[in-house]
């Protein structure tokens, strides 16, 4: 008998692991709940929920092949070589079945598994399945992790011209066993039930996946280079959530781009080139969690920036947290974050570099709340994401790159459309004022709305002096620690 070990893939199709135990014979599921462990990791409340949502929806899937899901608990990962010892012993399991995470922890805890269970002579079988390249396959040609976005993707390229991953089999129904799945629990101790209004933007299961995906290569991807930068436009895949907890992978995605695009990868259409490329940022960042475990330590990637004279301001942190910076186009980006648990992706770098650059606060403050807030809240991502506005990442924006949230503001949402609908009582103004209604001095008092927290240019100065002012300004070199 066969045990699928389900993490951050809880989908049927295209899932490495299921397909290999599903085709060897009879296979039973299994999912660990750890919430001390989650707790820890900063996951947001709404992830776990959509966790436990999709679970259902794969349970009921995985009936409909007689795969049972049983659901055992162990609180931190520590816990999982027990656990999964004593369901490997009670159904006579002869081989557990995973599809590779990463992250220092993850790594630590998949090893001491797989010790545990082959001292007691249980197989553990491992697969890649959240990537398109092994961490390792795609280095320089002296053998060490890329650092710059650029020189990676080349690399991939050319692997994808070569041979282009394929998708795996789905499995077949198997003779039903004499063994009841669990009850998926509907909430988990410790982290608050999401709002309905917030679940209902995010339906679980690998039909709405797909779904949205069909929807986006169908109609949205030949815009998708000219419109994802515009918050108020539907102009993203609204997919990160899905490929987060895995109910769908990045092969199927890059299948549907291909596919909408005449399997082509750097030419044809700009849009399906354009989301590919960013399929490459999300595969970048993982192998940079494998290359460089510091990142997975909450250190900088360029060690020179740990010097960094970061400010301990408590107000002004938590104004920015609770969307009261007097910045509309902050303030309502932050709106939506707390209220969807999802954050257009051009705002998530100005709201990083306003937190980082303007405010000089710690970028480990933000990537922290954002993982307690986000949906699709991805440690690689999230940490790249805002390593790089902070200039403390790799390929990340040269220090002296600050953006103003004004000039964002007025080039992204020209017509104030994105922020008159999180920020309702700023509606009356027109779209010249609305993007920075201090302008307006006295004239114009709104109704319970900041004056900003701080002076754009000022705190511009005096980023630009804290970066000058490093010790050293070297590249972080192939320290990998």
């Amino acid at each position: 008998m066969q045990l699928i070990w389900l993490r951050s893939d809880l989908r049927l199709h295209d899932n490495t692991a299921l397909s290999a135990a599903a085709a060897r014979g009879p296979t039973v599921a299994v999912y660990l709940l750890s919430p001390e462990q989650w707790l820890e990791h900063d996951d947001a409340p709404c992830k776990v929920d959509f966790w436990l949502r999709n679970l259902r929806e794969l349970s009921l899937a995985l009936a409909q092949l007689n795969i049972p899901l049983l659901i055992r608990n162990a609180p931190r990962w520590d816990d999982a070589p027990a656990v999964l010892l004593d369901v490997c012993q009670q159904l006579q399991i002869d081989a557990v079945y995973l599809n590779e995470e990463y992250g220092i922890n993850e790594s630590r805890r998949d090893a001491a598994v797989v010790e545990t269970l082959n001292a007691e002579g249980i197989e553990v079988r491992r697969y890649l399945d959240q990537l398109l390249f092994k961490p390792g396959s795609v280095l320089t040609k002296t053998g060490t992790y890329f650092q710059v976005f650029s020189q990676f993707r080349k690399v991939c390229y050319e692997r994808l011209h070569r041979s282009l991953p394929s998708l795996v089999s789905t499995p077949m129904a198997q003779a039903p066993l004499n063994i009841a799945s669990d009850t998926i629990p509907t909430r988990i101790e410790g982290f608050a039930t999401p709002t309905e209004s917030l679940r209902a933007l995010w339906p679980a299961g690998e039909a709405e996946a797909r779904r949205r995906l069909d929807t986006f290569a169908d109609t949205q991807i030949d815009y998708y280079q000219s419109e994802r930068d515009f918050p108020a436009k539907p102009g993203t895949s609204q997919l990160s959530a899905y490929l987060a907890a895995g109910v769908i992978s990045p092969r199927q995605c890059l299948h549907a781009a291909l596919q909408s695009n005449q399997g082509e990868f750097e030419s044809g259409k700009v849009g399906a080139v354009t989301w590919i490329n960013e399929l490459l940022w999300r595969e970048f960042y993982k192998h940079i969690l494998v290359g460089y475990p510091r990142v997975s330590r909450h250190r900088a990637f360029r060690p020179e920036t740990e010097a960094l004279a970061w400010r301990d301001a408590p107000e002004e942190l938590t104004a920015w947290q609770e969307a009261r910076t007097g910045l509309p186009i902050i303030d309502a980006a932050m709106r939506q974050l707390l209220e969807t648990g999802w954050m257009h992706n051009r705002l998530r770098m100005v709201v990083a570099m306003f937190l980082t650059k303007n405010l000089l606060i710690d970028w480990r403050e933000g990537e922290r709340f954002f993982m307690r807030h986000l949906i699709d809240g991805d440690l690689a991502a999230n940490n790249g994401g805002w390593q790089w506005s902070s200039s403390t990442g790799t390929d990340s924006a040269p220090y002296f790159r600050i953006f103003n949230p004004l000039s964002q503001s007025e080039k992204f949402d020209a017509e104030g459309l994105f922020i008159k609908h999180w920020l309702p009582q700023l509606a009356g103004l027109n779209k010249k004022e609305v993007h920075n209604p201090a302008q307006l001095g006295g004239l114009f008092s709104v109704a319970h709305y900041p004056v900003p927290i701080v002076n754009l240019g000022m705190s511009r100065e005096r980023a630009l002096a804290a970066f000058k002012n490093l010790p050293s300004r070297q590249s972080a070199g192939d320290d990998h620690e």
